[in-house]
């Protein structure tokens, strides 16, 4: 006699489907309660699962997502090879990051949305600055909306599906750019500024920073 399937997923079948969605990628809670809720019952043997991996699982339950990073190597262990792949960032792009965790956290100063969401335009005004000037501006936002794709790959934005001039700081930006990267990035814009325009002199500023 078979047993009817009811479409609930077996305790193996959603650990599984746990474990696949995170190797795919951040977990939102917004985005999938039902997956949320799976996962947060199921934690330990996510974290016993992956470690088999060389992964950690890591989980934010106040800010609500969820990932997989590489487990730091241990001198006692052989090191296992790298499932989740490191990124080169460009300079550009480094910067993009930096001024969109530096909005996330004014953001979240003010006490305004949980959601930041910013118009196209805007991010094309805070990196303008940075950039090498341009009489091409047409030229200039295909080059921020590159940028900002790139940016959407690493998962730290999305644009709206119904406003795709609309672009959404993901909170998982905060795991990646902490407290004291953002303290030092007043010298980072500096670093990067001389390495747009490496001719420039550094101002008094610069010399008594260093």
């Amino acid at each position: 006699m078979t047993t009817p399937d009811t479409g609930e997923k077996s305790p193996s079948n959603a650990l599984s489907l746990a474990v696949i969605k995170l190797l795919k990628g951040v977990i939102y809670q917004d985005d999938d309660p039902g997956l949320w809720q799976q996962i947060m019952t199921l934690q330990p043997r996510i974290r016993d699962y992956v470690a088999v991996m060389g992964l950690t699982f890591q989980i934010d339950e106040s800010e609500g997502y969820a990932w997989l990073s590489t487990r730091a190597d241990d001198e006692d262990i052989s090191p296992l090879p790298r499932l989740m792949s490191r990124r080169q960032l460009s300079y550009p792009v480094s910067l993009l990051i930096a001024l969109l965790r530096r909005k996330l956290a004014e953001a979240d100063t003010t006490g305004g949305e949980v959601r930041l969401i910013l118009d196209r335009e805007e991010v094309v005004n805070l990196m303008r600055t940075f950039l090498p000037e341009s009489s091409n501006e047409a030229r200039l936002v295909d080059q921020i909306d590159s940028h900002l794709n790139k940016v959407a790959e690493l998962g730290f934005i999305r644009r709206l599906r119904d406003q795709r001039d609309k672009i959404e700081v993901r909170r998982i930006i905060k795991a990646y750019v902490d407290a004291q990267w953002l303290n030092e990035f007043d010298q980072r814009l500096q670093e990067y500024q001389r390495h747009i325009d490496p001719a420039s002199d550094p101002s008094p500023n610069d010399e008594a920073r260093n």
